[in-house]
């Protein structure tokens, strides 16, 4: 049997490490990596750094090109990390339904620490005061939902070790 290309999907509220854990993760993979920010619509940019939350309709179109990402990765048997918000259950759903082997990496961050890190950034659309908009949204992973939840305050390291060994125990 061959085993099914794994698309890990790092998720969290904004300031969690998702793509700081990602790139690590991936390049431990050697798989592509997705910087889903990277791909929201300028509207969406906007939108959040007018801040204002973005709803599900403004989140729909995104969602849709990170769930072809993923579809066109494990079509090409080649896998990736993708760092993505996947904040509710639905969202996680359409990931799951684009590729059989799509796995969650949960970087659980308490309000506090989410908020001083988004407010530490530079040069980024999302600002500090939508991160409660994030955490008023986030349904967290789900005891049925393939994955692992983590602590987001933990070594970015010791996550991605942590992560590898056990997708690789999944597969």
């Amino acid at each position: 049997m061959i085993p099914v290309p794994t698309v890990v999907v790092v998720m969290g509220v904004s300031g969690s490490g998702k793509s700081t854990v990602g790139r690590l993760l991936a390049q431990r993979l050697a798989v592509p990596f997705l910087e889903a920010d990277d791909v929201h619509p300028a509207a969406n940019r906007a939108k959040m750094a007018a801040g204002r939350p973005l709803d599900d309709e403004d989140r729909r179109p995104w969602l849709l090109s990170i769930a072809e990402w993923i579809r066109e990765a494990t079509d090409a048997g080649r896998g990736g990390v993708v760092a993505c918000s996947a904040l509710k259950h639905e969202y996680r759903r359409l990931f799951l339904g684009a590729g059989a082997g799509v796995w969650f990496l949960y970087l659980a961050l308490d309000r506090g620490t989410a908020g001083r890190r988004v407010a530490g950034r530079v040069d980024h659309f999302m600002p500090a005061r939508l991160v409660d908009s994030q955490y008023a949204t986030l349904e967290p992973l789900r005891p049925d939902e393939p994955g692992l939840t983590v602590d987001a305050v933990a070594d970015p390291q010791t996550i991605v070790d942590r992560a590898v060994r056990t997708v690789r125990a999944a597969r």
